[in-house]
């Protein structure tokens, strides 16, 4: 399987532990083909917005109501003060305008609802490593340098992001740890680069869940 078709899977296991005890109506901003579906247990009503048609197409037999397009593109489809649980799994940091999204998905949500999802970790230490080592910042197919990336995170600027726009921090730490063997030369470099620039460089993303009202 390739690495982009598991992309639109959207398993993502890692995310359960973020997810709260109760919802009811979910709203899924880059669905992809709505696998994600799958890690929530109780019975609720499933929104997806998915910008890929094809991919969208694969969703709509998994969602009770499936948008096409970006969150900027079909936000004026979303009825105001419905949603209990928003979902986005790195899909923040392809945003034209991510503020826009934080303040607009307030007006989407119910009091006491939460946004639950994953942001890539621009201080994680293999990405680090190459910058360091070859001065040079490449876009990828994938990954953290991902070309269609339009901003990047760390720990710290995502949480000033969130307290700015008024959440409420419930959850927030990494996920998709790095390791590095201690009996190979170059593990040890690594781990002790590791030591140096921080705990938080051990992480691909960070996994978090805020209350949006």
């Amino acid at each position: 399987m390739e690495k982009q078709d598991i992309y639109y899977k959207g398993f993502r296991t890692e995310i359960i532990p973020f997810l709260p005890k109760k919802y009811s109506k979910v709203l899924e901003v880059g669905c992809g083909e709505g696998g994600f579906r799958n890690n929530l247990t109780t019975q609720c009503e499933y929104w997806g917005i998915e910008p890929v048609e094809e991919i969208l197409d694969i969703a709509r037999g998994k969602l009770d109501k499936a948008l096409l397009g970006t969150y900027a593109e079909v936000v004026n489809e979303l009825p105001n003060d419905y949603f209990d649980l928003i979902i986005c799994n790195d899909v923040i940091e392809h945003m034209q305008d991510h503020i826009f999204f934080y303040e607009t998905i307030q007006r989407k949500v119910k009091t006491h609802a939460y946004m639950v999802g994953a942001i890539p970790n621009v201080r994680y230490l293999p990405n680090l490593y190459h910058l360091l080592r070859d001065k040079d910042w490449e876009y990828q197919e994938e990954g953290i340098l991902d070309k269609t990336h339009l901003r990047f995170f760390t720990l710290n600027s995502i949480k000033r992001d969130f307290l700015n726009n008024g959440f409420s921090i419930e959850k927030l730490y990494g996920i998709n740890k790095v390791y590095f063997s201690k009996k190979t030369l170059n593990g040890l470099k690594m781990l002790f680069l590791q030591f140096l620039l921080g705990k938080d460089t051990k992480f691909l993303q960070f996994g978090f869940r805020v209350k949006l009202k």
